[in-house]
């Protein structure tokens, strides 16, 4: 049995701090986390090796270990949205790229018992795409739900993303580049996500928001 010093060690990123892992695949879990693991990891290393990227170089760039990436490359981890963020902007890419299907189809019904859900490390916010991965496209749709209390940071999008969002309950706060906008129910907001931007829950509910993000040029 390994030491307690050992069973509680976490993982460090590139630059040496101590991170949440992304979530572990075992027999046990859920066929869909499975799949998602996979289609994730397939892409990563097809991505990766379009920028001739070695896993090294992707780690030093992106700020996440060798260690992380070669277990998501392989299907036997789920990323959190933070790694997912960090990976995406190193390979400068919308982090919806690296969770894409190819089951093209003209009429798409996404179940929501099937729903692909990507959360922060400790659950508190959670991202759900509602269009289909498979394609080239320039807008995407999303659901994001936040906890009470919880924020989450993102990364400057590519240049000329933009993001168009209105709140249905609870009320938010978005930080974009430093200024504060706070936002009630029934409230839209659109603003440029080529800077770095925060979404809080500033409410006693949890807070959800659905989100259109428009990109300059295609993706996917």
């Amino acid at each position: 049995m390994a030491p307690a010093a050992e069973k509680n060690k976490k993982e460090k990123d590139a630059s040496g701090k101590s991170v949440v892992p992304p979530k572990k695949i075992s027999e046990a879990s859920p066929p869909d986390t499975a799949a998602m693991a996979l289609s994730i990891g397939r892409n990563l290393r097809r991505l990766r090796t379009r920028h001739g990227y070695s896993l090294e170089r992707l780690a030093a760039v992106s700020g996440v270990s060798r260690a992380m990436l070669g277990q998501i490359e392989l299907g036997k981890s789920v990323p959190t949205i933070s790694l997912l963020w960090k990976v995406a902007h190193a390979l400068e890419v919308p982090f919806s790229a690296l969770n894409i299907d190819s089951n093209p189809s003209a009429s798409v019904v996404l179940r929501a018992e099937k729903a692909k859900v990507l959360t922060s490390a400790d659950g508190s916010f959670s991202s759900r795409a509602l269009f289909p991965h498979d394609g080239e496209r320039t807008v995407e749709f999303y659901e994001v739900e936040i906890a009470v209390g919880a924020s989450e940071h993102a990364d400057a999008h590519a240049p000329g993303t933009m993001e168009n969002l209105i709140v249905t309950q609870g009320d938010v706060e978005i930080i974009v580049a430093g200024e504060s906008h706070v936002l009630k129910p029934k409230d839209a907001f659109l603003f440029q996500a080529d800077v770095a931007h925060t979404y809080r829950n500033i409410g006693n509910t949890r807070a959800v928001l659905y989100l259109v993000m428009s990109y300059a040029e295609s993706v996917g």
